[in-house]
């Protein structure tokens, strides 16, 4: 008895030792074995789940193959601008919308990529395209004749069921609508001393009455130039980002009263911005792109602390990620993904490979390349969360389908399909100093 106890003692030593030197970088040991040696276990578990969460996101990204192909328009044009419809509960997306450089949006089966329906934009010039939140058949585009248009894919007609319209001067060229379908707003192009975000009374979209709204009002003081972006906040109706060749990135909160008050955020990119959106927890994280291919990124959440917001500010993402036997040239735009609680960045090469990437407080970092695909700059893309596939497009003219682990049954790969003065038609440059350190 005396042999059996002692052996016991001396496994229960040993067995306390192994849970120091195992779990002692978890928690203070010292201060409460008990404690630590029924819960440091769990903590490890729960660690290593979270980790393996990112790590399985990382790894649908980087598994990501060509799915599916559209075909080939007669009027071949770049693909500037994608937006997938808002799927009805459980449901996945039906529909995909493209702006082209023909100054047309198409319409797309979400699936099979087969081609629905065209609308055409001419004279003006198309600035992105996004579907209602509420009705997956409204799809809206902004135009360079100062108006917002509003098109109904359930209709034969090619005429817009709504048109938003601006002041004369107004050369719109970003828009966006908030996540009730209650509010259109719109940036316009600096004309002499003036630039406006524009804003409309959205209501009665679904119900496609044929009618021209006007303005409901304008913010006019908060930029001086070119405004390039807007992005309403996903979950919130009345909080919206705008983001301006001035270098600045401005929050509002549109409920209140004047300009002034709404304004509760401004952060400098310190260059023209091309991309902004929303990122973290309840999106309280606002993220932007500069035509520099700089990346800076902020926490609003830290408005009312001593706690700076600035998270990450990258000169230019190009020198910052390291690719083995590759290049960075350009980003195309961001997305969030809320289950593994990351900010991942798009990019790529003028030969049509894309680069995914990780954005992190401490960097970037590289996830995974996808070749074979384009044969030209990627211009455009929409991931969707649901199926974890991602949509492309750029100035080959192709429409792309990307899933994880897909084989696409025709690998022809089609041919480079440089436009002449198409990117003239999306971009015009305000600074030239902007391309100083383009490689």
């Amino acid at each position: 008895i005396f042999l059996s106890l002692q052996q016991d003692v001396i496994a229960g030593f040993l067995y306390a030792i192994l849970i120091l030197v195992v779990f002692h970088p978890v928690v203070d040991l010292i201060d409460n074995f008990n404690l630590t040696y029924k819960y440091a276990p769990l903590i490890i578990i729960r660690t290593a789940f979270e980790m393996t969460a990112v790590e399985k996101i990382e790894e649908q990204l980087a598994s990501l193959r060509i799915a599916k192909r559209s075909t080939l328009s007669e009027e071949p044009a770049y693909l500037l601008d994608i937006d997938v419809s808002k799927p009805a509960q459980s449901e996945s997306s039906r529909f995909v919308a493209v702006s082209c450089s023909n100054k047309s949006i198409r319409v797309y089966n979400r699936e099979t990529l087969n081609f629905l329906r065209e609308y055409s934009t001419r004279p003006g010039i198309l600035n992105g395209v996004r579907f209602a939140h509420a009705c997956e058949s409204i799809v809206f585009s902004a135009c360079s004749d100062g108006t917002v248009k509003c098109w109904d894919i359930r209709l034969a007609t090619q005429k817009a069921v709504q048109i938003f319209s601006g002041y004369p001067s107004n050369v719109l060229i970003s828009f966006d609508i908030n996540c009730s379908d209650l509010i259109v707003c719109a940036g316009t192009e600096k004309v002499e001393t003036d630039t406006f975000l524009v804003f409309w009374d959205a209501r009665g979209i679904t119900d496609c009455a044929s009618a021209t709204k006007e303005p409901l009002g304008v913010y006019s003081e908060s930029h001086n130039d070119d405004i390039t972006k807007i992005c309403f906040h996903p979950i919130e109706p009345n909080l919206v980002v705008s983001g301006s060749t001035d270098g600045l990135v401005n929050v509002f909160d549109i409920n209140r009263d004047n300009e002034d008050d709404a304004l509760i955020a401004t952060c400098n990119s310190d260059s023209s911005v091309s991309f902004i959106g929303w990122s973290g927890k309840d999106y309280k994280r606002v993220y932007c792109m500069t035509h520099d291919e700089g990346f800076c990124w902020w926490d609003i959440a830290q408005l009312d602390t001593e706690e700076p917001i600035t998270l990450l500010h990258v000169l230019d993402v190009r020198e910052a990620v390291c690719i083995d036997n590759d290049s960075l040239h350009y980003l195309v735009g961001g997305s969030y993904h809320e289950k593994a609680d990351k900010l991942f960045l798009l990019g790529g090469t003028s030969t049509g490979n894309i680069h995914l990437v990780s954005c992190g407080t401490d960097g970037l970092s590289l996830v995974g390349t996808l070749r074979g695909g384009h044969s030209a700059t990627v211009r455009s893309f929409c991931w969707n969360l649901t199926d974890e596939s991602l949509l492309t497009g750029g100035e080959d003219a192709q429409l792309l389908l990307w899933k994880p682990g897909a084989v696409e049954r025709s690998l022809a790969k089609k041919a480079s399909m440089k436009i002449a003065s198409s990117v003239q038609k999306r971009v015009r440059v305000h600074n030239s100093s902007l391309k100083s350190r383009k490689k």
